[in-house]
């Protein structure tokens, strides 16, 4: 049998002098493997008297033991360096782009929010906004709006209860806004003819299905200002889809309508192409109503502080959903709520596909696809 005390001396000293995994494992092989040189001097004890067995036995245990604590604390520390030199070769610089896969993408809904302020703001309009919680004064009482029309029935509209310390009263409840007209009256609350704006945001009516969805976006337009017409108005939306819809023309028609808080009412068709599978603006005879305008009332001007006999005005609202639907054909709406990645990834735009006029719209760098 070897010396056993040179035997632990020179294992220990290989085990503190190890510069990597690789050959700390090494050394652990060598010494307690299968043939390790530990393992052959416990194999030989059995050729040994009884006394002298427990007597090596105890001391090869002892050596052992210390070999593994040794082993394991050299293991430690030369595990940190590799990780520490890991780093410094693998940094990354999380300030960089990810190329050449891009991962981000603009919902559709916030292009088109771009868009219709891109084509508006050429013609002179501002944004303007106000409160998704409303009173009924300027959601409803203000747009000309009695008590008992239907868009004030429970079945459609989401009430708030005003005052959680009484019971629940409909006629002072506040209301999640059904239409973005409440900003138009605030507007002419705070300022003076004239008024070109325009009022994006959310908006909230109790209905889902294939075209409704119970959250939407919609935005709506107000001109306010001395011999303002009809012609005005058509003109102002005729231009607007001929630049939304990147067309050079569009036929368009206006049909008699109704709304509490414009007279006269119409709804605004552009021609387009109906086949099962698709629908082409612009072309064929079929027509498709896209939102709805006329000159605005009288009594929504009083409401809003501003002398009917004085200004006239018109205003118009649609669906900014419903406009992402039809220019980058997405036949579902109920999609745009459901955070799925893929859906995103398929017709969303990379971050830098900035709309505006000189640079173009859903043209500087169109979908992701």
């Amino acid at each position: 049998m070897e010396n056993l005390e040179e035997l632990k001396a020179e294992i220990l000293n290989q085990i503190n002098q190890a510069n990597d995994l690789k050959q700390l494992d090494d050394i652990r092989v060598a010494a307690t493997g299968k043939k390790g040189r530990l393992t052959e001097q416990m194999k030989s004890l059995g050729a040994l008297p009884l006394e002298e067995k427990i007597a090596l036995g105890k001391q090869l245990n002892v050596i052992k033991t210390e070999f593994e604590a040794a082993f394991e604390a050299q293991k430690k520390i030369l595990e940190q360096k590799a990780l520490n030199e890991k780093l410094a070769t693998e940094k990354v610089d999380v300030t960089l782009p990810i190329r050449p896969e891009i991962q981000g993408r603009i919902h559709p809904v916030s292009k088109i929010f771009e868009e219709v302020a891109a084509i508006f703001g050429q013609m002179g309009f501002t944004v303007a906004e106000g409160p998704d919680i409303e009173d009924q004064f300027h959601n409803f009482n203000a747009l000309n709006m009695p008590a008992n029309h239907p868009a004030r029935q429970m079945q459609d509209t989401f009430y708030l209860n005003n005052d959680p310390s009484k019971p629940f009263d409909m006629d002072t409840a506040y209301v999640a806004r059904t239409q973005t007209s409440g900003i138009q009256i605030r507007t002419m609350e705070k300022q003076q003819p004239p008024i070109r704006i325009i009022a994006p945001g959310r908006t909230y009516r109790s209905d889902y299905d294939a075209t409704h969805t119970p959250m939407f976006h919609q935005v709506e337009g107000l001109v306010i200002d001395k011999n303002i017409t009809m012609a005005h108005l058509k003109g102002c939306l005729y231009d607007f889809v001929k630049a939304f819809f990147e067309l050079d023309e569009l036929p368009v028609r206006y049909r008699p309508s109704y709304f509490p808080f414009t007279e006269p009412s119409a709804e605004m068709d552009i021609g387009c192409l109906k086949t099962k599978t698709e629908l082409k603006v612009g072309a064929g005879t079929d027509w498709l109503e896209i939102l709805g305008c006329g000159m605005v009332h009288p009594n929504v001007l009083k409401a809003g502080g501003i002398d009917p006999n004085e200004y006239q005005g018109f205003a118009f609202g649609m669906g900014i959903d419903r406009l992402a639907m039809l220019k980058y054909g997405i036949p579902d709406l109920r999609t745009f709520f459901e955070s799925d990645v893929r859906w995103l990834k398929h017709y969303g735009f990379t971050p830098l596909d900035f709309s505006s006029m000189t640079g173009g719209l859903s043209n500087n760098g169109g979908l992701a696809r």
